[in-house]
Formats: C-alpha cells, structure tokens, sequence
C-alpha cells in the first residue's frame, strides 16, 4: 500500500527523494514532524496537479485592475479558501482576486506610505500584514473582517519586510533595518526577541526550510540568519548578498530571488550556501518568487523586461512577458488555487498571470500550508 505522506512527486528523482534522509535533525528533535509536513505538502500538490504539457500560445496574460497607483502593494497572500489578497504598502484599499477571476477592492482601517511589505496566512485563517513603517498592525480574518492590533516594535521606516509561519505557529517578521525581532503567536500574542546580527536594509524576505528553520533572505547584509524550529537564532556564512524573496523548490533548496546581483543563490536541504548562473541580470530586476505546480521556480519581474525561472532539475531560462515597466511593475506573487500565478501590481496599471496548466484546483489543506505562503 502506498503511504500517501511518503509518496515521491512526479518530479522529485529518486536520487532527490533518498538524499532526504540527510537533512540535519532540529534542534528540538522536531524534524521527524516538520519533515512529515513537508513531505505532505509535496504529495498534496502532486495530486491536485498534472504534468505541464507543450504551450501552443504564450501562457502569460494580463487583465484589468479596480485599484492602481504609485507603489500600490507589495506582496499576497493565499487566503484558506483561495482568495488572492495583495498587501496594502501605499494603497488606501485592499485588493483581491476570488477563486473565479473577479477583481474586487475593500476598505482597510489603517493606511500609510510604506506601510506594510508582504503577508502571513495565520493558523486560524486571519491574514496578518506585515508593518514597514506602520505604527499599527492590521489583518483580515478568515470571514472578512479588518481589524488593527498593538504593535510591540513599530515606528520608523523599514522595520520588516515579508514573514514567515513558523511551525509552531508564530508569525516571523522579517527584519529589514529593525533592531529587535517580533513574531506573533498561533493566539495572538505579539513579542518581540534579540537578533545575532542587525543593519539598514538587512533582509527582505523570508523562506520556511524543510527542517522547520525560518532563513532570512539576505540583501544587505553581509551573513545569513535563521531562527530554529526551537526559536535560537544563528547566523551562517553566505557567498553574495542583493536577493528580494525566497522560494523553496520540490527537492527541499531554499533559491533566493536576484534583485541587486548578478548571480543566483541557494541553501540546500544540508545548509549548504551555493552560487549559480542567472539568464537575466539586470540589477533591480526580480523581487519575490512563486513554486509552480510543475516544480519550476518563476522570479516575479520588479524592473526585468522578461521572465526568468528555474525547473526544478535546476535549469535556469527565461521567457516573454506581456507588460513590464522599469519603475518596478510587480512586487511578490502568489500561486492561486487554479495554477495560475498572479503578480502583485507594484507600479503596473494592469494585472499580469503566468497559467501553469493546472487542471484541478488545489486543496484546502495546501492553501493553508506554511510552505506555500511566502514572500
């Protein structure tokens, strides 16, 4: 009988599949359950999928926008029922996409420049901003609702940008030129916690590893730095710095989005920091990127005037985009419930979606996995 959380995707190698047993246990010995939830996440996706067949036409296509404006959202977040939601940075509105396609706006109680950078999916289905330079924190509960919360660590710019759910169940921010980590827990709870290393512009962007670690996505900063499953937090050597966003791929690595350099970069599953080559290069070009349901790694274009992606056997290509614009068009992505994966409108007046051939839409249980929503 085949074990539906130890089945192997389509496109994990069986070389892939047996390296597995040589990730590092956890701190705490939690490994065994944070690598059964990966493993299940992988099998989830495997069985709301079906491979990727030849294109006949581009699959990049736009559509029309309710709400645009100057550096309108950064960052989205999947919503427990496959609602696409783009997070306000400038934007006096909320902006969604539903299951079915339709663009719709709401009202949101706080707003400011800058205000929040990326998004977290909490345990209970409330969609936590993550504050920049808002001195409040905002979210959306799972049946709509738009409420504010008392920050502990608020105020300047450029506190956070982009968080991670822990295993545990807190919400990560990710420092950007904060001094002190903040998290909120599964209940609500908000706190914050010593960092080893702290600078202008550190990090932006966050990645949950198969292990249970949460990584930081350097751009600033001259090290890594991780917090453990167990809450320690450490800082590792890494080759290059300039990356936006995070993404993990079938085979366990963490890729780091290229923004301000000229090469990729990745942790495998042993913590291993590794560089590889990049088709486009241009600086300012990517921020944020998307796992497709094929296992391909789709880099969000920020000022790029392609696209760029990695298969998952570690191939790096580009491809055609319908609109680009060298101000910064879109910042994040999100992978909707149908396969499509949907840019988040940063300068762009128009929507822009990459169709991954899908031909099921995806269960309740991956909309709500740690490893899916990310920036």
């Amino acid at each position: 009988m085949q074990n539906k959380y130890l089945d192997s995707p389509s496109w994990i190698s069986q070389t892939q599949a047996k390296a597995r047993g040589t990730i590092p246990t956890c701190d705490d010995d939690s490994f065994n359950l944070n690598n059964a939830k990966w493993l299940a996440f992988q099998n989830l996706l495997q069985k709301s999928i079906t491979p990727s067949t030849p294109w006949s036409t581009s699959p990049v296509s736009t559509y029309n926008l309710i709400y645009t404006y100057y550096t309108t959202y950064a960052g989205g977040v999947l919503d427990m029922y496959g609602n696409i939601h783009m997070i306000p940075c400038w934007a006096n509105f909320g902006q969604m996409i539903s299951t079915n396609g339709i663009v719709s706006t709401y009202s949101l109680l706080y707003s400011k420049l800058n205000a929040y950078y990326g998004g977290v999916l909490a345990p209970n289905g409330d969609i936590h901003f993550v504050p920049n330079s808002a001195s409040v924190g905002q979210k959306i509960s799972a049946s709509g609702v738009v409420s504010t919360y008392n920050l502990v660590y608020s105020g300047a710019f450029g506190l956070y940008y982009g968080g991670v759910l822990a295993p545990n169940g807190d919400i990560h921010f990710v420092p950007m030129s904060a001094s002190v980590g903040q998290k909120i827990s599964a209940s609500g709870v908000v706190s914050t916690y010593n960092l080893v290393y702290t600078t202008s512009y550190a990090y932006f962007g966050g990645c949950l590893a198969p292990n249970g670690d949460i990584h930081f996505v350097p751009y600033n900063a001259l090290v890594g730095q991780k917090i453990s499953a167990n809450g320690v937090v450490s800082t590792y050597s890494i080759i290059s710095g300039g990356y936006i966003g995070g993404c993990l791929s079938p085979n366990g690595d963490i890729h780091m989005i290229p923004n301000n350099t000229l090469v990729g970069q990745k942790i495998s599953t042993s913590g291993i920091v590794s560089t590889y080559n990049i088709r486009s290069t241009t600086l300012g070009s990517y921020q944020g990127g998307v796992l497709a349901p094929n296992g391909d790694i789709h880099m969000i274009p920020y000022s790029a005037a392609v696209g760029q992606k990695i298969s998952a056997s570690g191939v790096v290509s580009t491809y055609s985009l319908v609109y680009t614009d060298s101000s910064g068009a879109y910042n994040g992505g999100v992978l909707g419930p149908n396969g499509d994966i949907h840019m988040i409108p940063n300068n762009a007046p128009i929507g822009q979606k990459i169709s991954t051939n899908s031909c099921v839409t995806f269960e309740k249980s991956i909309c709500s996995s740690p490893f899916f929503n990310k920036f």
